[in-house]
């Protein structure tokens, strides 16, 4: 499978992007030599390799084993009071005192 200009156009239009033809013809050239690469690492037997879920343990032979190695990601779930609208409202560069305003973003 090809990436072609009209896909890297579509995808622009997407992103609302707007991109030079020498940029169209980079991106092309680009997404082309991932595919490629990703088909070349299609071709690897991996029948034989483990599966795996992070490698950061790997390279760092004095952390925690096994799950303990996650204990500083979890934390305690605790309800906590938010912002109210009004102390939302007064950060506020513009308002109509009910929403935020904001410029619009896009044109389409």
């Amino acid at each position: 499978m090809k990436v072609t200009e009209q896909d890297v156009q579509y995808v622009a239009d997407l992103s609302n992007l707007e991109l030079t033809p020498d940029e169209k013809t980079r991106m092309q050239k680009d997404l082309n030599n991932i595919l490629d690469y990703v088909d070349t690492l299609n071709e690897l037997d991996t029948s034989n390799v483990a599966p795996l879920a992070e490698i950061a343990s790997k390279f760092a032979p004095d952390q925690k084993q096994g799950s303990d190695r996650f204990t500083y990601a979890t934390r305690p779930d605790v309800v906590v009071p938010g912002l109210t609208h009004e102390a939302a409202m007064q950060n506020a560069p513009d308002t109509d005192g009910k929403f935020f305003k904001v410029p619009k973003v896009i044109e389409k």
